[in-house]
């Protein structure tokens, strides 16, 4: 019942505040998606003490003609990207308080029901059911985008719909072929091992149909290049909260889609074709980090960075073994914290300043001394510095790929050393040295930008320096899928 709990709750609090004004839907929201964390969190302690029990799952017929099932359930992968979400969306909310949206009530509600859609994605048991999660998260996103975007919205908002629209219908193709090959009892079936079942039945050429029609909805959702086209304009057009919910969380949709949907599903389309996703996961990281390098604009900056990030999780997962995905999963989970402070700190920025633009700041070290700090932390998580967070991921993720090809592990390790350079220099021009433009002046942060921030480093440095409770919990997870890959 924990686990129905926890996609209805959200989606009750969502309809609620819209139906609440000003502030006070604000505040709302706030304690809602704090309620949910410890829903979460209730769960953890459960699954710790019983993984089987029965609190963590639901399973109730559907459509019964079709073998629809609403069938949720929490095992230790998805335990962790709830986790992931249920902590990061109060952070969301709570980093716009210093920010005043038109019709806030639509605004939050909006968060709200992605949050439950989201974890919907994460626990759903049924392809059918997973599917319509999946649509769902697209619908709030794509909203907020819209209505709080910058300028020009309306087309990269399209462009981006239209992208993740036509991978969702790939997928259902992928998923609809699997369901058709299926019998149980001589009836069709949507559960998740039925479809497992189902695709390693099928031929080579049938698995690698299936494999990439399935994959291109991952990859465009995480993204993967050359799929990777509407991220960076729908990043720096969306308010700072879709950015953060878009980067933090809703590309973990693709990066689990992988490792649940995908890799059980067709082992012979994996292994005739996971070279070339690989290859075009580390294409991406050196092409994004080579684009990162030459931006001005430190928002776009962190966009091209993310892609980088993500090609390295990819290719981890699409390495098949026990290193590359138990990395991938401790990195998805760093890549969201790291990301959500750098968009943060990208919009106290052009807040205090006006402007996003590097060659525009520098010396801000000496007008917040504190902030240089904060900054440093996060920044030194996602260049993975070891004892912060991104370093035991990205450790696991290079081993991994490693044993897969060694070329690959050395063509995807120059992620270390490009992201040092572009994450540094652009501390190098923000923070250090002197004023660039005499007009620019930086001021005391907001008490909620500080906790925001304070919150995201003792998790960066938390996690790096004891990142046992939740590698031990990706470690067991890895396990059962290792099983459903022989």
């Amino acid at each position: 019942m924990l686990a129905a709990l926890l996609i209805l709750f959200p989606l009750l609090a969502g309809l609620l505040v819209f139906f609440v004004k000003g502030n006070t839907a604000r505040n709302l929201a706030l304690g809602f998606s704090i309620i949910e964390f410890g829903l979460a969190l209730g769960a953890f302690c459960l699954f710790k003490q019983d993984p089987n029990a029965c609190m963590l799952s639901f399973d109730h017929v559907w459509v019964k003609s079709l073998g629809i099932h609403f069938s949720v359930g929490i095992d230790g992968m998805s335990l962790l990207m709830i986790l992931l979400t249920t902590f990061l969306v109060p952070l969301i909310i709570l980093s716009s308080f210093t920010t005043d949206h038109s019709k806030p009530n639509n605004f939050y509600g909006l968060i709200l029901l992605m949050q439950m859609a989201l974890v919907g994605v994460f626990m759903a048991n049924d392809g059918f059911l997973f599917y319509v999660f999946w649509e769902l998260a697209l619908i709030p996103i794509y909203f907020i985008c819209l209505l709080w975007g910058g300028e020009d919205r309306g087309r990269i908002t399209f462009k981006f719909f239209v992208y993740t629209l036509f991978g969702s219908l790939f997928m259902l193709v992928g998923l609809i072929y699997l369901y058709n090959h299926t019998n149980v009892d001589g009836l069709k079936s949507w559960a998740v091992q039925d479809l497992y079942t189902a695709g390693r039945s099928l031929a080579e050429n049938q698995q690698s149909a299936v494999f990439w029609m399935i994959f291109i909805a991952f990859a465009i959702k995480m993204p993967i290049f050359p799929l990777h086209t509407w991220q960076p304009d729908t990043y720096v057009t969306a308010p700072t909260q879709g950015t953060m919910l878009l980067s933090g969380i809703m590309l973990k949709m693709g990066t689990f889609g992988v490792i649940k949907w995908l890799l059980p599903v067709v082992p012979l389309g994996l292994e005739k074709w996971g070279g070339t996703a690989i290859a075009l996961s580390v294409t991406g990281i050196i092409y994004a980090s080579v684009i990162a390098i030459s931006q001005k604009d430190f928002k776009r900056l962190i966009a091209y960075s993310s892609i980088a990030h993500v090609g390295l999780i990819s290719a981890g997962i699409l390495s098949a073994n026990q290193q590359g995905i138990q990395g991938a999963i401790m990195q998805m989970l760093a890549h969201g914290v790291n990301v959500v402070g750098l968009f943060f700190i990208a919009d106290i920025l052009f807040r205090h300043t006006g402007t996003r633009e590097m060659d525009k700041l520098g010396g801000i070290r000496g007008m917040n001394g504190n902030f240089a700090i904060l900054f440093l932390i996060i920044l030194l998580g996602s260049v993975a510095l070891p004892l912060t967070n991104g370093f035991v991921g990205e450790f696991l993720l290079i081993n991994g790929v490693y044993q897969f090809s060694a070329t690959m592990a050395a063509l995807a390790g120059l992620t270390v050393i490009l992201g040092a350079v572009y994450m540094l220099r652009s501390y190098q021009k923000i923070m250090l040295g002197d004023r660039n433009d005499s007009n620019v002046a930086f001021g005391p942060l907001a008490t909620t930008d500080k906790v925001v921030l304070s919150i995201i480093c003792v998790v960066v440095i938390a996690f790096g320096v004891y990142p046992k409770p939740l590698n031990d919990i990706a470690e067991e997870a890895v396990k059962t899928i290792m099983l459903n890959l022989k």
